[in-house]
């Protein structure tokens, strides 16, 4: 499998300061290829209220509720992914954005093979121990699972980190 020539690019954020760094590389790399830059963000599945009667059900969001809060959601990414362009990325780059709802790993893998990406690019936070334990890390998931090459970008904080070395 080559990965040259580089037609599109799949760039995820999770709107992070850790993730800026990623998304201005994915933007560069576009520019530099020629290539189309597909920028997504994952939104997390909204909870499902329970399906058995409870005492607290005048707490449970009603079902027109939880749609409405994932609209508004959704609304909300596509504002920051717009603004994350406009502010970020070089101007006369083709890019496009989208935001998706589910599992982030299994989302901008299934998005990159929809849309025959040559690269994705995304950040890592660095987290190890117990928190990587706990909250695991979409970046190595997005490796282990992609079926076209994944350049992991650091955070600020790691690269700073391991230059105080």
């Amino acid at each position: 499998m080559s990965m040259l020539p580089v037609r599109k690019i799949v760039g995820a954020t999770d709107f992070s300061i850790a993730g800026y760094p990623a998304v201005t590389t994915a933007g560069e790399l576009a520019a530099h290829f020629g290539a189309e830059l597909v920028l997504v963000h994952v939104l997390a599945s909204p909870p499902m209220p329970p399906m058995v009667p409870s005492e607290r059900m005048a707490t449970v969001p009603s079902s027109a509720e939880v749609e409405r809060y994932q609209r508004d959601e959704e609304r909300q990414a596509r504002q920051n992914l717009e603004r994350l362009v406009a502010e970020n990325l070089p101007s006369g780059l083709t890019c496009g954005i989208r935001v998706l709802v589910g599992s982030a790993a299994e989302a901008i893998v299934g998005l990159a093979q929809d849309e025959a990406a040559d690269l994705i690019v995304i950040a890592t936070h660095g987290r190890s121990g117990w928190r990587r334990l706990a909250f695991g890390s979409v970046a190595d998931k997005v490796v282990r699972t992609a079926t076209c090459p994944v350049l992991v970008v650091p955070s600020p904080a790691q690269t700073q980190s391991s230059s105080d070395r």
